[in-house]
């Protein structure tokens, strides 16, 4: 049988969002799709984030294609409730999932089509394949010198569930993203006996709602703008509604929001930070440079000793052995192409869910996923 064949399966890696909304959008369209799993149920890494995390989109334009989110999950929809929601999409979808399945490697087929590598031994052959791995794949942890000896607790965001066990102590979080900006606040509202933020640059700051209106909206609206447009319109914003924050270590930043979403930084949406800031419970400290000992060095030349540091320092998308040697990867390791498209050398290889922008996540994997399997219907 030709590996182009129609009734071979087109491959999803990944049943988080990204995969299953792109399973269930070519069941639609009357295409068999296999999600492989590595881990042994859907939105593994759901499962895995802290549990005060919401989703910073509203419900109502977080939803995947074919399935509402319930009202009862309220505007910002719970960690929780998202496992729980994934969980209730791919039973509505009856989409056929196999867990317990890692792909190592994907490469051409003899002819058309792509071969899979995986768990066992398998060798997979299905006519498209869409990769779904997620934005947040492998924990990153700079390499700073003397790491290895530091005798307190170094543990990376993703280790991080909750602030009980902090509860008391002196914790250093390191990362002013969204991830840095929300575990501090959690910590301090958990009981934490002191919490500083470092911070290498200055993060922009939106309102997560502001009269009512999601942010989420403007960013779907102005996705299209110019740059200095938008950087323009929103640094007006960004005066009347959020605070100067310079007097306590944090300033406002120098380059334009939107510029700074172009390079990939992602503004911080508001979920107590500006307040916890303000009050000197959350105290914004110079970037990490080193440890010393059960000392860390700051980047102003400043040693402090927390007994914790909690690193908010992001992940990698971890693709180079899956698909490294096809030609489809930019120098930072990230996809060329995504949704619809795919490059030139690698006819029916899409890739979802490796973008992060600011019109929110779930919606952009949504489109994504209709436009997938467009293409692959189409092909």
């Amino acid at each position: 049988m030709a590996t182009n064949d129609p009734t071979r399966p087109v491959y999803v890696i990944g049943a988080g969002p990204g995969g299953l909304a792109v399973a269930a959008a070519l069941r639609g369209r009357g295409v068999r799709a296999v999600v492989l799993e590595k881990a042994d149920a859907v939105g593994d890494s759901w499962r895995h984030h802290y549990d005060r995390l919401r989703l910073h989109t509203t419900r109502r334009l977080s939803a995947l294609p074919g399935l509402k989110m319930p009202r009862s999950f309220g505007r910002w929809v719970a960690r929780a409730d998202v496992v729980r929601y994934l969980e209730k999409y791919a039973q509505v979808h009856e989409l056929e999932i196999v867990t317990g399945v890692e792909v190592s490697t994907v490469e051409r087929a003899d002819g058309d089509g792509w071969l899979l590598h995986a768990t066992g031994g398998r060798r997979l052959t299905g006519r498209a394949v869409v990769v779904a791995t997620g934005y947040n794949h492998t924990p990153y942890l700079p390499e700073w010198p003397g790491a290895d000896s530091y005798t307190g607790t170094l543990l990376h965001a993703g280790q991080y569930r909750n602030p009980a066990p902090y509860a008391g102590k002196d914790v250093l979080v390191v990362g002013s993203g969204n991830t840095g900006a929300e575990i501090a606040v959690d910590l301090v509202d958990g009981g934490a006996g002191r919490v500083r933020l470092a911070v290498r640059t200055a993060p922009h700051i939106l309102r997560r709602s502001t009269a009512g209106w999601p942010a989420q909206a403007s960013g779907i609206l102005v996705r299209r703008l110019p740059v200095p447009l938008v950087d323009r319109a929103a640094g007006a914003v960004a005066r009347l509604s959020v605070p100067d924050l310079s007097d306590k270590g944090l300033p406002r930043p120098e380059t334009g929001l939107y510029a700074r979403v172009r390079e990939g930084a992602i503004p911080v949406q508001d979920v107590g930070l500006i307040a916890a800031v303000q009050s000197g419970r959350v105290e914004p400290v110079a970037a990490v440079e080193s440890f010393e000992g059960a000392k860390v060095v700051l980047a102003d030349g400043s040693r402090i000793s927390p007994e914790v540091v909690v690193a908010a320092t992001g992940y990698r998308r971890a693709l180079e052995g899956l698909v490294g040697e096809l030609g489809v990867l930019d120098g930072r390791g990230r996809p060329t192409v995504h949704g619809g498209r795919t490059a030139p050398t690698a006819p029916g290889l899409y890739f979802t869910g490796f973008t992060n922008p600011i019109s929110g996540m779930f919606r952009e994997l949504a489109i994504d996923a209709e436009k997938i399997a467009k293409a692959v219907a189409r092909s």
